[in-house]
């Protein structure tokens, strides 16, 4: 067997009030061949409890949906990256939005990548194989802290 590569042992948090598209993400990053282990918060207030455990290991990577009740995701964003020990942790909107108002503030609050999630499954895994190309085979990430 061979054995993981060292970015396939960091989590990767998908923030998402929508199970359908949750698990469409997770089957997207399966087809991808990302086999890192997938954390799910169905509401920004569970994604910052989450991360802010100290019994989880802080993910290399995490999907944002914009639109949920309760603590947005661009409420979110802005918690995430004004906290010193979570900010250098890339966050990668992924929603259905491509208001470019909504594409300039996440950028303004600290997104690391926009995208507008595609409207199909194959469009889905694309963006997945593209994800995993960039941020878990070129880009450097942070180590867990």
């Amino acid at each position: 067997m061979t054995p993981p590569k060292p970015y396939e042992s960091q989590p990767i948090l998908v923030v998402d009030d929508s199970e359908d598209d949750f698990y469409a993400t997770e089957r997207a990053l399966a087809k991808a061949n990302l086999y890192n282990p997938i954390a799910h918060a169905a509401s920004g207030e569970s994604a910052l409890e989450w991360l802010e455990s100290k019994a989880t290991a802080k993910p290399g990577l995490i999907l944002l949906d914009l639109n949920m009740p309760g603590i947005d995701g661009r409420k979110t964003l802005e918690i995430i990256k004004r906290n010193s020990s979570l900010k250098t942790i890339p966050v990668v909107i992924l929603t259905t939005s491509d208001d470019e108002r909504d594409v300039e503030a996440c950028y303004a609050l600290g997104a690391n990548t926009y995208i507008q999630k595609p409207v199909n499954f194959d469009g889905l895994i694309e963006a997945m194989k593209r994800l995993k190309g960039y941020w878990f085979e070129i880009a450097l990430l942070p180590k867990d802290g």
